[in-house]
């Protein structure tokens, strides 16, 4: 069979937010692997739910020999610096140069990676990819849903595939159709006609989750869009509104045997979302409102608080208090807020231990609009180094590493306290610490979608609650400057 080359280089950048990527947070192991180079890559990701993982499963499994490169990701924050995206892109660029010859090329993007010095930072690393590699060498990437998917990214490849759910439980699946994907282009020496549409509006987060409406129907449409004749392949990204950049926005993309097919499958499914814009808009309640209706509610099973801004799946700072203040002045009991970062707070709870308590003021230090510090005497219930396994379908086969974690408590409110940060989106972020999530009756995660993988079961209801925080739901109140002219900054919205 063949040579594969492949490499990984993700960063979802959210362009309001503070904190830039730097070179040491795409070397640094927090929520994500550090930097890994060679060999190691097939070792470390086959069992993750992640597109190299699947991807190299799934290769193997069709009889090519491969040839990793790298894999590197930090967590979303503001710009990527213009320091670190050099760094890695010639990283990349010189040691695929050195791994030829080969046949093909994967890579695993996020597609919505912004520089300080480029609005698409995956558009020009695909340009750099195709004057190494030459204009027949096909190159195939995964994307993450978010992605920010551009004319130029189109162009330098033969084929990006995206993630068809979210929570995004298809990573490893995505890497293994774009393995047979590019096995097939491998055998044929056609390349594919190719469309992009851009819809004209754009799409809150909390609207694209896949498990209800009107995405549900959206992605469960594209497998039997596959199923016509000639079409080979169908993308709908609906994008990461959270980077002022001209071609931030939902798009669709095709590919096909014929131009005059591409274009009509594409067209097609932009008409079909088009037509539903006004079912993308999502209703959410006040800290104050969310929290006294779960007091006030009788449920046999815990009520999911979603603090969706304050995700830092999205860049946010994950130390923001709107919720946190609620459940304290209203009395919540048998509540728990996770994952808030504070190291600061951390590192006293460990110097007191289990059992001590704290005077201090927890949270609101990092983004000034999310609330102060709630200042209380904080009990410590449980402590750890913040390393475990992620054991939900989302992050399964993932190694959370936190630092000096801690779970405080004072009157009937619980958080967890961690040093770095990481999305609420795993039940053992709860287990691991000695907190039973199953055992509460109000949970507050710091997620926007991604909980609903790990939590929708353990959940009797789950509420969006639009507290401040720098991953703003709306994209109607963010001060777009470079958005391409005429997008909708929100559904049925005004226009930019």
């Amino acid at each position: 069979m063949s040579i594969i080359a492949h490499a990984g280089f993700w960063h979802e950048t959210n362009t309001f937010a503070s904190g830039r990527a730097t070179w040491d947070d795409f070397l640094r192991p927090e929520g994500f692997l550090g930097l890994k180079q060679g060999a190691e890559i097939l070792d470390v990701f086959p069992p993750m739910n992640l597109p190299t993982g699947g991807f190299i499963t799934e290769s193997l499994a069709l009889g090519h020999t491969l040839r990793p490169i790298l894999w590197c990701a930090a967590q979303p924050s503001a710009h990527v610096t213009a320091e670190a995206f050099e760094r890695i892109a010639a990283l990349l660029l010189s040691e695929l140069e050195a791994a030829r010859p080969f046949a093909g090329v994967f890579i695993e993007l996020h597609g919505a990676m912004v520089t300080e010095h480029l609005d698409d930072g995956e558009g020009e690393l695909l340009r750099r990819m195709r004057a190494v590699v030459g204009p027949d060498v096909p190159i195939v990437a995964s994307l993450d849903l978010h992605s920010n998917t551009t004319a130029e990214m189109l162009t330098h490849s033969d084929g990006l595939i995206a993630y068809r759910t979210y929570p995004h439980l298809d990573m490893a699946e995505t890497g293994a159709r774009a393995a047979r994907y590019l096995d097939a282009l491998l055998g044929s020496t056609d390349r594919p006609a190719k469309a992009r549409r851009a819809l004209p509006f754009l799409i809150p987060g909390t609207a694209q989750c896949t498990l209800v409406e009107p995405m549900r129907s959206v992605f469960q449409s594209l497998a039997s869009l596959e199923k016509k004749p000639g079409v080979r392949h169908v993308t709908f990204t609906p994008g990461f509104p959270f980077a002022d950049i001209y071609d931030c926005g939902p798009v669709v993309l095709a590919y096909a045997d014929t131009q005059e097919l591409a274009d009509a499958t594409a067209e097609g499914l932009y008409q079909y979302i088009a037509e539903r814009e006004a079912e993308f808009v999502v209703p959410m309640l006040t800290p104050a409102e969310a929290v006294a209706k779960a007091i006030r509610a009788h449920a046999a099973k815990p009520i999911v608080l979603a603090d969706v801004q304050d995700n830092c799946g999205g860049g946010a700072t994950s130390d923001t208090t709107g919720i946190l203040t609620e459940l304290v002045r209203q009395g919540a009991q048998d509540a728990v807020v996770a994952l808030l970062a504070d190291p600061e707070a951390a590192k006293a709870a460990h110097a007191v231990g289990v059992g001590g308590t704290v005077e201090m003021g927890l949270g609101g230090k990092l983004f000034p609009a999310g609330g102060p510090p709630v200042h209380a005497t904080w009990t410590v219930l449980g402590l750890s180094n913040g390393v475990f396994a992620c054991t939900g379908p989302f992050l399964k086969g993932c190694q959370a590493r936190l630092g000096p974690t801690a779970y405080l408590q004072t009157g009937g409110v619980g958080v967890i306290v961690s040093t770095e940060r990481m999305q609420a989106a795993d039940q053992a972020i709860f287990r691991h610490i000695g907190c039973d999530p199953a055992a509460q009756k109000i949970l507050a995660l710091k997620s926007t979608v991604h909980f609903r993988g790990d939590f929708t079961d353990l959940a009797s209801q789950i509420w969006l609650v639009e507290a401040p925080g720098a991953l703003v739901d709306r994209p109607d109140n963010l001060p777009y400057r470079r958005l391409r002219p005429g997008v909708r900054l929100y559904p049925m919205g005004r226009a930019h």
